[in-house]
């Protein structure tokens, strides 16, 4: 016969967990994880532990609580340690709106201004030809001259060129027929959190990601 001894820590611990999840409202894995810990603490309770049926296992119930307790603590720091980052990514990137910023990118909005920028090239290319294709599929070339490995600049003069404001992808092709990757200057004009995550409104680009960031030049004048 198997004698049950009542374990005034474990009834608390049971009776803090039963009352709505203290920690919990976090969805279906928090919910699992305070299962398995009911479960592993009325093993616990449920038998003597003086003449446990198996000394083993009453070991390694014991080993698993703390382990549980001790993940549940962890995931508990690492998601306040992931908020406060964010919000110190918010607060250094509030620091540098009005800088201009050199940002990389497939696509852009036009609005008559003139945009400058980069095309990192790969290798010697004898001549360079970057592609804007408007939201109505119409295809516009700009010719870039032969240039090395590295950086060529670039302009783009929407008046000059005759594009009409709006959107455009753009696209570099160099003759030694890789895609290099672009990227432009402009200002960076707000800073904002949407759905958990940074989000910068730059000019003439858009709203980006930080990781699109490849620099920043300073604040402009205006």
């Amino acid at each position: 016969m198997v004698s049950t001894v009542s374990n005034p820590a474990s009834d608390s611990l049971v009776n803090t967990n039963a009352k709505g999840n203290a920690v919990a409202p976090q969805a279906a894995t928090s919910e699992n994880r305070d299962m398995f810990t009911k479960l592993l603490v009325a093993q616990i309770q449920n038998q003597d532990p003086l003449e446990p049926q198996d000394p083993t296992t009453y070991v390694n119930q014991l080993s698993q609580l703390s382990q549980t307790e001790a993940l549940q603590n962890l995931s508990s720091m690492t998601t306040t340690n992931a908020s406060l980052l964010q919000s110190l990514q918010t607060l250094a990137m509030g620091g540098q709106v009005g800088s201009s910023v050199t940002v990389a990118t497939s696509s852009l909005k036009l609005d008559g201004e003139t945009v400058t920028g980069t095309v990192n090239l790969n290798g010697v290319s004898s001549g360079t030809d970057l592609v804007l294709t408007g939201t109505d599929g119409q295809q516009h070339t700009v010719s870039l001259g032969a240039h090395g490995t590295g950086p060529q600049s670039f302009t783009i003069d929407p008046d000059a060129l005759g594009l009409a404001p709006g959107s455009y992808s753009i696209q570099a092709k160099p003759s030694d027929g890789s895609s290099p990757q672009i990227e432009v200057a402009a200002r960076l004009n707000s800073v904002r959190v949407a759905n958990g995550a940074v989000v910068l409104q730059v000019a003439n680009i858009g709203e980006v990601d930080p990781s699109a960031i490849t620099g920043f030049n300073g604040k402009t004048g205006s």
